[in-house]
């Protein structure tokens, strides 16, 4: 989904209220983006001290510098093919992100995100290790090499354990891709920078429905798995072990690794609720405060918890929870608690708040008393906003998965009606909908009224008047199934 600090140890960080090791992904994929500034005071606020950019956001870098946060600051994708073939690209792109923010803090450089994803099939296979050099190459020619280092942060499905035993130890790189593995592995070694890697023991739950549900977090579970010895109670012990034997059987045992994304989302599947994201992300940080690793690896790991903030123009195409990773909602507010400082007696120290926000009017769209659920328009209508919108809330084991048939359309008429900033013609759908001042919220249901839109320059998507359109369509398909019966 690098972006979340270092500090000297575990006493000072106690005795600083600093996050020990531990830092936060900052996602910008949102129509209406808070403040860059306002998100930078969340994570002093907060006391974390590190964050992973997934690009190099200019209004983000701005309000980064001198703030005492660290940096890793990524480079898309999409930015592969143009780094690998041209190392003068490389160049600029390092003078204009790295070299022109000698105020910000920038520790990494994160080359792709997940290029060797399986989902891409290989499109970013030829050209990730040469703009790896080239942007290499081009932070040493800034005199930038002893303080930047560069990292490709990796999906674990880059590995993998034997087949016939399913133990860490058989651990090795994915056959199709092993051999442009080990060149980056080598490559990153030779220039003392780290392996990162994003673990998700929610991906594992949400993939597989006989999967355990205990042995995806950290208080226990009943049959752990004994490997040679080595005792694993959860996923996330196993998966990165999977990843230590790889490396160790490829010659690189001491390689220090960066988890660049660990977290659990809240909304959007069964799955994903507060509950569930707080308890997973509890129990990470109580191990990391505690300064326990993994059988493989005893020292508290380096990670970026994923994510700050929920980001409402992500792509759901890997599912609608993608919307819901963030530890606050889209406005800064504090979906659980959590205790990130290891100053909490319960374990359920607070999160602190964006502070100042500025919402728009407290006015919703829903459809009308007078419109009927039989009327023809209805579906389309539906579809429409979902597509345009975020309708990722409903569906079964959501947050507003007991809505009725009314309340479902109600739903998907304010999500358009709040991302195009309240326009009076955002809530007509054919005169099926009405503005309304009485709050149609209901149970753990949220109908959330938007904060007002960025000015221009800040980060993020830009906040629009034009709706998006690009289809949503799973939220689509669910919303036109609750549609056929109306």
């Amino acid at each position: 989904m690098a972006r979340f600090c270092w500090i000297v140890g575990l006493a000072l960080s106690m005795c600083l209220g600093v996050v020990y090791g531990i830092g936060c992904n900052w996602g910008t994929q949102a129509t209406h983006p808070l403040p860059a500034a306002s998100v930078v005071q969340m994570l002093k606020d907060n006391g974390i001290q590190k964050v992973k950019l997934f690009e190099a956001d200019p209004a983000a870098l701005d309000a980064l510098s001198n703030s005492g946060i660290q940096v890793m600051v990524g480079i898309p994708n999409d930015m592969l093919a143009t780094l690998a073939k041209s190392s003068g690209a490389a160049e600029k792109w390092v003078a204009k992100n790295v070299s022109a923010h000698s105020g910000v803090d920038i520790r990494y450089v994160a080359v792709g995100n997940e290029p060797f994803l399986s989902t891409y099939n290989e499109s970013f296979v030829a050209t990730t290790y040469p703009a790896l050099q080239n942007i290499q190459s081009a932070i040493t020619k800034a005199g930038l090499s002893s303080k930047v280092k560069v990292t490709v942060p990796l999906n674990a499905e880059v590995y993998e354990s034997s087949t016939n035993s399913n133990l860490p130890s058989t651990g090795d790189f994915r056959a199709n891709i092993r051999d442009p593995m080990l060149q980056i592995v080598k490559f990153l070694n030779d220039n003392g920078s780290p392996f990162t890697v994003n673990i998700y023991p929610f991906i594992s739950l949400y993939n597989d429905a006989s999967f355990p549900v205990d042995y995806a977090f950290f208080d226990g579970y009943s049959s752990p798995i004994n490997d040679g010895g080595l005792i694993y109670e959860n996923v996330f012990d196993a998966n990165h072990d999977t990843l230590v034997s790889a490396l160790t059987k490829n010659g690189y045992p001491n390689m220090s690794i960066i988890v660049g994304e660990i977290g659990w989302p809240t909304d959007g599947d069964r799955n994903a609720n507060p509950t569930n994201a707080q308890r997973f992300n509890q129990g990470f940080m109580n191990r990391v405060l505690a300064g326990k690793g993994t059988p493989m690896r005893p020292a508290a790991p380096d990670a970026y918890l994923f994510s700050l903030i929920d980001e409402d123009a992500k792509s759901i195409k890997p599912g609608n929870f993608e919307r819901h990773w963030g530890l606050f909602y889209f406005d800064g507010t504090t979906k659980y608690q959590l205790d990130l400082k290891g100053t909490s007696n319960s374990g359920t120290g607070t999160l602190v708040a964006a502070q100042n926000v500025k919402y728009l009017s407290q006015k919703w769209c829903i459809m009308s008393p007078s419109a009927s659920l039989d009327d023809a328009k209805v579906a389309p209508s539906v579809s429409y906003a979902c597509s345009r919108a975020d309708c990722t809330s409903l569906g079964y084991g959501t947050s507003c998965g007991s809505l009725d048939a009314r309340g479902n359309v109600s739903y998907a008429f304010n999500s358009y009606y709040q991302q195009n900033n309240q326009l009076d013609v955002a809530c007509k759908f054919s005169n099926l909908g009405t503005v309304t001042t009485t709050n149609p919220s209901s149970g753990n249901c949220s109908f959330r009224i938007m904060i007002e839109p960025t000015i221009a320059g800040a980060t993020g998507v830009q906040a629009r008047s034009s709706p998006l359109s690009k289809p949503l369509p799973l939220v689509v398909f669910t919303l036109l199934s609750l549609c056929t019966f109306f």
